[in-house]
């Protein structure tokens, strides 16, 4: 499965919309996706499952790289 995790690089600040960013992450849960970006010490904001439209789309927009975790 191919997630979409939503974060802001700095945990130390408020989140703010305009500075949230987005990776795409192949695991088996969003359990395991977190454990993936552990170390990064992300401010994780909210983590997708794509199902097979959303990850079309986002392959059509030239937005999806996926992360080599």
């Amino acid at each position: 499965m191919i997630f979409k995790v939503l974060y802001q690089k700095d945990p130390s600040e408020v989140p703010v919309r305009e500075r949230t960013e987005s990776t795409y992450v192949e695991a088996d849960s969003i359990r395991e996706v977190r454990k993936k970006l552990k170390d990064r010490k992300y401010n994780i904001e909210y983590i997708q499952e794509l199902d097979e439209a959303h990850l079309n789309y986002e392959k059509e927009t030239g937005k999806l790289q996926l992360e080599n975790v």
